[in-house]
């Protein structure tokens, strides 16, 4: 992303949207410095939108506003299964994606996503009281009700409010790189990131005391990420046998212990390659990867690049 160009985003009010929904991409994608976005609120028609959760909103914008953004957000609203949204509106979302915008909606803001088409054929998400709904509604979608949001790359959905966050964050990340992405969530006070994969609802009979004590290994392994970390060494940290920490971890993040250790080593050496002249065999050994030969494969395996390109695309003041 240029510098020099402000990403226009438009966030998309329907009728009964839901406030946190709203809120989340409009405060993510604030304009200042370190976030070079420029963040319009807009609704069917100019004026008063009649909102959830007993507000209201103010819109200055039309459908016009999808015109000009970049990245159009449809936050969550009541009754989607019952109401379907405007046809303009669904219009103006199937115009802007022509044109090349992204579309990102948050929870239940997929019915209207959805209800254009972009999402036939294609993995989606929403809030897990509403996946069925979703499907029979437009059976076309593959919905999955197991993860947090689905990135199918012009077209983005999330489950719940608080998952919009890390839609967001996932967004950030795209567009200008982890340590931007790291900063924001620094800013908002949130959890730099969470996996798409992250099961949204796991429903259990009792509550299970492992949660504080898997996150507090998590934490621990990201200050060793340099030492070699087996599962066995994060199980016994845990206090667990290998087999429950294996399961109760892909439960909690949506990876196996090693695929996040991995993971968590390329998002660390991300930043490294952003924010320093270290070199590709320097960062490597840093990170625990070895040797750059190893980075280079686990970079183009999970990224689809290499550290080099990466570094060129993301590195700040380019």
């Amino acid at each position: 992303m240029s510098a020099r160009h402000l990403h226009r985003v438009a966030v998309l009010v329907l009728e009964g949207a839901k406030p946190l929904d709203v809120g989340i991409p409009a405060q993510v994608f604030t304009t200042r410095a370190s976030m070079p976005y420029e963040v319009r609120v807009c609704g069917a028609a100019p004026g008063l939108v009649t909102g959830g959760d007993g507000l209201s909103y103010h819109v200055d914008d039309g459908l016009e506003a999808l015109e000009w953004a970049d990245t159009v957000f449809i936050p969550g609203y009541r009754f989607p299964d019952r109401d379907d949204p405007p046809q303009a509106a669904v219009d103006a979302l199937n115009a802007a994606h022509d044109r090349g915008a992204r579309l990102a909606a948050i929870s239940t803001g997929a019915f209207a996503l959805a209800a254009t088409g972009l999402l036939d054929d294609k993995r989606a998400t929403t809030h897990w009281h509403y996946t069925r709904a979703l499907a029979a509604k437009h059976p076309r979608v593959k919905v999955d009700e197991n993860v947090l949001f689905v990135d199918a790359g012009d077209v983005l959905t999330s489950a719940g409010a608080a998952s919009g966050l890390d839609l967001c964050l996932h967004i950030l990340r795209r567009d200008l790189g982890v340590a931007a992405s790291n900063h924001a969530a620094r800013r908002l006070v949130a959890a730099p990131y969470r996996s798409g994969g992250q099961a949204q609802y796991v429903p259990r009979s009792v509550p299970e005391p492992l949660g504080e004590r898997f996150a507090s290994t998590r934490e621990w392994a990201l200050q060793r990420l340099a030492q070699p970390l087996s599962l066995e060494v994060l199980a016994r940290h845990a206090a667990v046998s290998p087999r429950t920490f294996s399961r109760r971890f892909h439960e909690d993040t949506g990876y196996t212990p090693m695929q996040w250790v991995m993971r968590a080593r390329i998002d660390v050496a991300r930043e490294l390659l952003e924010r320093s002249q270290r070199s590709v065999e320097q960062i490597a050994t840093d990170v625990g990867l070895g040797t750059g030969a190893n980075m280079r494969l686990h970079f183009q395996r999970i990224l689809g690049t290499t550290p080099s390109e990466y570094r060129r695309t993301f590195t700040q003041g380019e």
